[in-house]
């Protein structure tokens, strides 16, 4: 097959691997897996396993560990370094331990496809410890999980073994030696390793600097990429030369950037390279598995499966607890971070080249860790259950948390649920004290909820995401619920929650900007505040009153974007205490549409009310969403109408639509 064929069908397969992967809400990283197996010698043998696949796919490597370098941060790690030195460094470790004992007792006891030395033991242990960073960031992003106490301890875990790499990768080829050099090759290597990081991170970040500096100042896109390459690829190679690993080298190049200026830009240029060698990299990985073996060792599979997702459960379930988890929550971490990770394929791979480990079992461990992470979705989708039903005490904690937040709300009502007590949750609450509006906070982060608590502020510890939480937070009783947070899945979760236990609670969302504006909306926000929207009027209102235009003619512009933008803000409803001026002026009033109405089964969009003088703002549908002017779907009763017109007009629209 010629060069173009192959790559042909190698961009083929990962397209209709991800394609699937996403029509099932998998990872692409499953995708690329499958299509390898599928395309490779074991399956339909489209394509061999050449020596030059494999080096592109070492590249992919390559960017991958730059990639992490490039995101790894000093601040971050100081502000989780309990968490990452402490459970993330005892997890490791202990799992590293805990599978080479398990593995040479095997060797000792049945031997066969056990039969292995320590060195193929140690090498195996660290790989199996490794957890999947990309499966489940993605998975707590999406499940609004990352602030909760779960999330905190399972991302602690994964920054360390995204640091734990590091030594593995100069181990592995080490433990490769023959016995008689093995001592000398280890010592060696970790001399050599640490006098080349020492150097490169000691002078190497000063240089880096005044390198992308220099580069930028050409303002050249395709220079800085090329630089860019130059960097990664150069110190790749500069460690191999050294007789360590290519991956370490791109790991410390990538380091070396995060600390200059240029890290955003370099991380939004490097991705393409990154996400399409990385999968070239995976579907070389599955083109590794013979599935032959595999069926013939089938309960082989399965005990690699099963014993390795129970026995890191468990220790990271004792390790969690014992420094200061709550059973849920460290059995919750400890179900998060069982399976194999992307590392784990790495590292498996460079034992294959260094020989540590014979195909017989290369390719049961291969496919169990390939098992393992598609089983993931499906584990921590099922971890409530699991934790409820192993774990006794987590009901009862989790009813004296709403316990507590019931005690705090049980007098209340007319108030604002506030999800997220940040500094723009704490803004709000500050405003609506100055306007004696009553308010409830939730929010996950333990230190800032006893901190704010104990200097009055009424926040209770909350997932708002929960409908319990919600519940006992008075969400039938209250007045509106405000999501402070920017991250979308959240305010999604919080907008299902609110639909379906009290539609008539009008709920608003803070986004970073108007990207998703549509999306929340139809899930029911009464209205979406893009922060980017709100500086921009306040940035082009400083600079127009900078360059002489009145003050008065500023605060109107402004006042019609904002209302351009924010249908709500258009008017106000009138009230008994308006004055003689007042009523001259347009206001805002609401119709709910009673059974028997002349327009129920017309669409919003099609109401003649232009002709009356009177505008529709916005439809408050019967299930407590809120659709647009222009929504084309019919009108039911309990609908209700928000116009905005004159006195008169509005007279006249609600007898309209009223009786014909």
């Amino acid at each position: 097959m010629s060069s173009l064929a192959l790559t042909l069908l190698y961009l083929l397969a990962a397209v209709l691997g991800v394609v699937a992967c996403r029509m099932l809400r998998l990872p692409p990283m499953m995708g690329y897996l499958a299509a390898g197996i599928l395309i490779g010698p074991h399956a339909l043998a489209l394509a061999l396993n050449s020596e030059g696949v494999r080096h592109l796919g070492e590249f992919g490597v390559v960017f991958l560990m730059f990639a992490i370098g490039l995101e790894f941060s000093l601040p971050k790690l100081r502000a989780m370094r309990r968490l990452v030195f402490g459970l993330g460094l005892l997890q490791v470790v202990g799992c590293v331990l805990v599978f080479m004992t398990g593995l040479l007792a095997l060797a000792a006891w049945r031997g066969g496809v056990w039969d292995m030395g320590w060195q193929t033991a140690l090498a195996l242990g660290g790989t199996m410890a490794m957890s999947s960073t990309a499966i489940v960031v993605k998975l707590l992003a999406e499940r609004a999980e990352i602030d909760t106490e779960h999330g905190q301890r399972v991302l602690g875990i994964l920054l360390f073994q995204d640091l734990a790499v590091v030594p593995l990768l100069v181990l592995i080829p080490a433990l490769g030696s023959s016995p008689e050099e093995l001592l000398g090759a280890l010592a060696f290597a970790f001399v050599k390793a640490a006098l080349l990081v020492a150097v490169l991170l000691v002078g190497g970040q000063r240089v880096m600097r005044w390198w992308l500096t220099l580069v930028a100042r050409r303002k050249s896109e395709e220079l800085f990429m090329l630089n860019l390459l130059l960097v990664t690829l150069g110190l790749a190679w500069l460690t191999e030369l050294a007789g360590l690993s290519l991956a370490l080298g791109a790991f410390i190049a990538g380091v070396l950037v995060s600390e200059t200026p240029y890290h955003h830009q370099v991380g939004s240029d490097i991705r393409p390279f990154h996400d399409v060698l990385l999968g070239l990299f995976f579907i070389t990985v599955g083109m590794m598995l013979d599935w032959h073996i595999v069926v013939e060792h089938w309960a082989l599979v399965g005990l690699l499966l099963l014993v390795p997702l129970a026995v890191k459960t468990a220790i990271i379930f004792g390790l969690a607890h014992a420094r200061g988890a709550s059973a849920g929550v460290a059995l919750r971490t400890g179900l998060y971070a069982a399976q194999a990770g992307e590392f784990g394929f790495v590292l498996l791979a460079l034992m294959q080249t260094h020989e540590l480990i014979e195909p017989r079992l290369m390719n049961p461990v291969l496919a169990a860790m390939v098992l393992s992470m598609l089983a993931t979705p499906f584990l921590i989708q099922y971890s409530p259950w699991i934790v409820t039903r192993l774990v006794a005490s987590d009901w009862m904690q989790q009813s004296l948390q709403m316990t507590q937040i019931a005690r705090r709300s049980i007098n209340t009502a007319g108030h604002i649920v506030i999800c997220g007590y940040g500094r723009c949750g704490q803004n709000l609450a500050r405003l609506l004290e100055l306007e004696g509006i009553a308010y409830l906070a939730l929010d996950l982060d333990p230190d800032r909820v006893r901190q704010a608590a104990a200097a009055g502020n009424s926040v209770v510890f909350g997932d708002a995401t929960r409908v319990q939480a919600l519940r006992a937070a008075g969400l039938a009783r209250a007045a509106a619920v405000v999501v402070t947070t920017h991250e979308v899945p959240v305010a999604l979760k919080v907008l299902a929650r609110v639909g379906a236990q009290a539609p008539q609670v009008p709920v608003i969302v803070r986004t970073q900007d108007d990207t998703h504006l549509e999306q929340l909306r139809a899930a029911g926000a009464a209205e979406v505040v893009p922060e980017a929207i709100e500086g921009s009027l306040v940035l082009a209102g400083h600079a127009l009153a900078l360059v002489g235009v009145p003050l008065r003619h500023v605060v109107r512009l402004l006042q019609e974007q904002r209302n351009a933008r924010y249908g709500l803000l258009r008017n106000y409803f009138h009230g008994q205490d308006e004055t003689p001026t007042e009523r001259d002026q347009e206001r805002l009033a609401s119709i709910t549409l009673p059974e028997g109405a002349a327009t129920i089964g017309q669409p919003a969009a099609a109401l003649p009310l232009a002709a009356l003088g009177v505008q529709l703002v916005a439809v408050r549908r019967a299930n407590g969403h809120t659709s647009a002017p222009g929504d084309h779907r019919a009108l039911a009763a309990g609908d209700t109408l928000v116009l905005s017109g004159m006195p008169a007009a509005l007279g006249l629209a609600e007898e309209s639509l009223l009786r014909g």
